[in-house]
C-alpha cells in the first residue's frame, strides 16, 4: 500500500460512510475532509465563518455554493493535503461546486469519485432504528422491543432517539438528498470519473471493495 490518494466519497447517510472514510484516511495516511464537521467546529468557535453559517442555519437557509468552495479551497492549500491527498466528504453537493473543485484540484486532480451505494430502505431502517445518548454521544441501536428512554452503558446519560432520526424526518432529508445528488453522480458519471460501490454487508467487506477501486484508479 502506497499511501496518498485524492478521494470523493458520495452516498446517503446512514449508508456508513463516515466510518468507511475514516478508515480510508488512515489507510492511505491522508485527511478525512468532512465539510459537516469543519463548519461545526467554525460555529463553536465563533470564528467570521461560524458565525456567518449561523446565521444561515438559524434563519432556516442552506449553506451556499461560494461559502463551501471557499471552506474547501482554503483547507485543500494546506499541507497534509497538498502533499498526501484528502478523502472529501459532504463536498461537493452541487455541480458548481464540482465543477470549482475540478479548477482547485486541476494540478493533482482526483483519483476517483466514489457512491457508496446503500438501498433507500436499508438506510431508513438503519437510521430510524438509531439511538443516542445524550450526554456522551454514544450511538445505539433500537430492536423495536427496548424501552423508549434506556441508560448509557458508557456514561449513564439518558439514550433516546433525536428529533431528526424518525422515519419522517429522515424521508425528508433522503428526497433532498437525491435531489441534489442525482445531476452530481450523472456529472461526474458523465466525465468517467464516477465508481459506484456496493455499501452492503460487513463493514470489513465494504472496505475490501472501496480499497480496489481506489488501486485500480491511482
Amino acid at each position: 500500500m502506497i499511501p496518498g490518494a485524492r478521494l470523493i466519497i458520495l452516498g446517503r447517510q446512514g449508508a456508513g460512510k463516515g466510518t468507511q472514510c475514516v478508515r480510508l484516511a488512515r489507510h492511505y495516511v491522508v485527511p478525512h475532509i468532512s465539510t459537516g464537521d469543519v463548519l461545526r467546529a467554525a460555529v463553536r468557535e465563533g470564528t467570521e465563518l461560524g458565525q456567518e453559517v449561523r446565521e444561515i442555519l438559524e434563519s432556516g437557509g442552506l449553506v451556499g455554493d461560494e461559502t463551501m468552495i471557499g471552506v474547501v479551497r482554503e483547507r485543500l492549500a494546506k499541507p497534509d493535503a497538498g502533499t498526501r491527498g484528502f478523502i472529501l466528504d459532504g463536498f461537493p453537493r452541487t455541480v458548481a461546486q464540482a465543477e470549482a473543485l475540478a479548477e482547485i484540484t486541476a494540478e493533482r486532480p482526483i483519483h476517483v469519485v466514489i457512491d457508496l451505494d446503500v438501498p433507500r430502505e436499508i438506510v431508513l431502517e438503519r437510521i430510524s432504528s438509531r439511538r443516542v445518548c445524550r450526554d456522551c454521544g454514544t450511538n445505539y441501536t433500537s430492536t423495536g422491543s427496548d424501552a423508549t428512554t434506556w441508560i448509557c452503558d458508557v456514561c449513564g446519560g439518558d439514550v433516546t432517539q433525536r428529533d431528526d432520526d424518525t422515519p419522517e424526518a429522515v424521508n425528508r432529508r433522503l428526497d433532498l438528498y437525491e435531489t441534489q445528488t442525482a445531476p452530481l453522480i450523472e456529472h461526474y458519471g458523465n466525465l468517467g470519473e464516477l465508481v459506484v460501490v456496493n455499501g452492503v454487508g460487513h463493514p470489513d467487506n465494504v472496505f475490501k471493495r472501496l480499497t480496489d477501486v481506489v488501486e485500480s484508479r491511482r
